[in-house]
Formats: structure tokens, C-alpha cells, sequence
């Protein structure tokens, strides 16, 4: 593993574990037994692709058929997904969300009080912890995806200060050098998908965080070598780009 093994380094995935290649099975089904094998060491939250709807049109669906000949394995999962994590907090500093931030949502404790066990929403605040993303305009946006906003840096510097928070990292952009820092450095978006659709030729990326939660780098790593398959790609929905 590019940031070493658990138990020895703890782990910390943004969701979209899912929709992201040929191997979306294998993918969630390693990240949960890790999970299982080291509770304490390996932590999951939920993406805006743990859906049943979103996996049904990009890819998840379509997969566990075609290798399983059911739809019980799609199930499975995506009734496990439900019951996921909406965010996370390391080190009482850093604030992990997949997507961003809520204008419904001013503290962390309001994100406590949601209930997780359900289908992703269409709109409200679970709905723009998974699709929201940052901005660099002022205040709230209209979100181009159709759920969610956009928000600007002094929204981020407000719930941060609320909180008090140092950061914010989060997922769901693809960004070809696998991290992009935003916001003043108050936020960071790590895209871990290298060479997105099998055609972006862009770099995955990990934050590692050291013991004093103060320091960080990012390790960038390319896509593995191709191992066939062309006959199922298809064109990547502009969605995701």
C-alpha cells in the first residue's frame, strides 16, 4: 500500500469507493474487510456514489451483475453504505467530509443530530456533506451538479472557526496532480483515482498526516498497469469532470 500497511499506519478513506473502474467490487470489498480486520485502525465515510440511484447509472450495479448473474451482492452493499459515517474529525483539527459544507449546517454537532440511515437525500444537509463542493467566489453558489453548493473561503474560514477546526479535507473533484490546496491552505481536496475513466491521465494522491496532526505531505502514484477490459469502457459522463 502507497502509505504502508494497517495496523502500522491508520487510515482514513473519503468515500467513492465505487463507479471509480472496472473493479469497483474488488475495491469496496478490501476497504470493508480492512475495516473489519482493523476497527480501530481503518476508517470509512460515506461518498455521494454509496447510493442506490447514483449506482445504478454509473457502473456499480451493472458490475455485481455481470460477475455475480444478481442483484444481491448491489443490495448488500448499498444497505451497508446506509449506514456509513457522514464525516469524519482527525485529530480534533482536521474536518473530513466527501463533498463540503452545508448552509444548513453551522457545527459539527448539527451533523451528529442527522440521521444517516437512509438513501442519500436529494437535497438538505446530509445531501451537501456528499455533493458540495468549493468555490472561489463569495458566500453560497448554486451548485453546476444539481445538488449541493458551491462555497467560497469565507464560508470554510467561518465553520472552521466555529468549530475550532485548523482544516478541511475532502474528495469528490478529480484533480490531475491528485491534491489541490484552496481556500488560503484551509482546505485541501485529495482525488486518490489515478487516471480517472482509464483516459484523464491524471496522478492519485494520499495526505498523510504525521503523530503532531500538524504536518503533512501528499504521496502522488500513478494508475497500475492496464489489464485489458476495453470492451466495457464507455464514454465518462461529463458529470464527472
Amino acid at each position: 500500500m502507497v502509505g504502508g500497511s494497517p495496523p502500522d499506519t491508520n487510515y482514513l478513506f473519503l468515500g467513492d469507493y465505487v463507479d471509480r473502474g472496472y473493479y469497483s467490487v474488488e475495491t469496496v470489498q478490501l476497504v470493508t474487510c480492512l475495516k473489519i480486520r482493523y476497527p480501530t485502525r481503518v476508517f470509512m465515510i460515506r461518498g455521494n456514489h454509496e447510493s442506490r440511484q447514483i449506482t445504478q447509472v454509473y457502473g456499480f450495479y451493472d458490475e455485481c451483475l455481470r460477475k455475480y448473474g444478481s442483484a444481491t451482492v448491489w443490495k448488500l452493499f448499498t444497505d451497508l453504505f446506509d449506514y456509513l459515517p457522514l464525516s469524519a474529525v482527525v485529530d480534533h483539527s482536521i474536518f473530513c467530509p466527501h463533498g463540503g459544507l452545508s448552509p444548513s449546517i453551522d457545527t459539527l454537532d448539527h451533523i451528529r443530530t442527522l440521521d444517516r440511515v437512509q438513501e442519500i437525500p436529494h437535497e438538505g444537509p446530509m445531501c451537501d456533506l456528499f455533493w458540495s463542493d468549493p468555490d472561489d467566489r463569495s458566500g453560497w453558489g448554486i451548485s453546476p451538479r444539481g445538488a449541493g453548493y458551491t462555497f467560497a473561503s469565507d464560508i470554510t474560514e467561518m465553520f472552521l472557526e466555529v468549530n475550532g477546526l485548523s482544516m478541511i479535507t475532502r474528495a469528490h473533484q478529480l484533480m490531475m496532480e491528485g491534491y489541490n490546496w484552496t481556500h488560503g491552505h484551509r482546505l485541501v481536496t485529495v482525488f486518490s483515482a489515478p487516471n480517472y475513466c482509464y483516459r484523464c491521465g491524471n496522478y492519485g494522491a494520499i495526505m498523510e498526516v504525521e503523530d503532531d496532526g500538524k504536518s503533512k505531505r501528499f504521496l502522488q502514484f500513478d494508475s497500475a498497469p492496464k489489464r485489458g477490459e476495453d470492451h466495457l469502457a464507455k464514454r465518462a459522463p461529463d458529470y464527472f469532470l
